[in-house]
C-alpha cells in the first residue's frame, strides 16, 4: 500500500498552476496530447512507459492516430497524489 495521500482542493489547485495543459476531470487529472504523426505519438508513450515503470506509477491513457488522452490516479488510494503530478510534470518534459 502506498504510503501518499490524496492531495486537498488547495493543493490540486496549486499543482494545476504549473501544470500546463492539465485538468481534473472525472477525479483524475487528464490531459490531451497531441503530435505532429502517429509516430511521434507512439514514441512519447515508449518515452512516458520507461519513466512510469520506473516509479512505479502508470497511466491510463488512450492513443489514436496522433493524439493521445491520459488519466492519471493512484489506484491504490483511488485520488491524485503527488506521484500523479510528478508523472504529470515528467510527461510534459516528455511531449516537447
Amino acid at each position: 500500500m502506498s504510503n501518499l495521500s490524496v492531495l486537498s482542493a488547495t493543493e490540486l489547485d496549486l499543482a494545476l498552476q504549473e501544470l500546463k495543459g492539465w485538468s481534473i476531470e472525472h477525479g483524475k487529472l487528464h490531459c490531451q496530447f497531441q503530435f505532429p504523426s502517429f509516430v511521434k505519438a507512439f514514441g512519447f508513450m515508449t518515452s512516458v512507459a520507461l519513466v512510469a515503470e520506473t516509479m512505479g506509477h502508470h497511466p491510463e491513457w488512450c492513443n489514436v492516430y496522433n493524439q493521445i488522452s491520459v488519466d492519471l490516479i493512484t489506484h491504490d488510494i483511488n485520488g491524485i497524489t503527488m506521484n500523479d503530478i510528478h508523472l504529470a510534470h515528467k510527461m510534459n518534459e516528455l511531449a516537447h
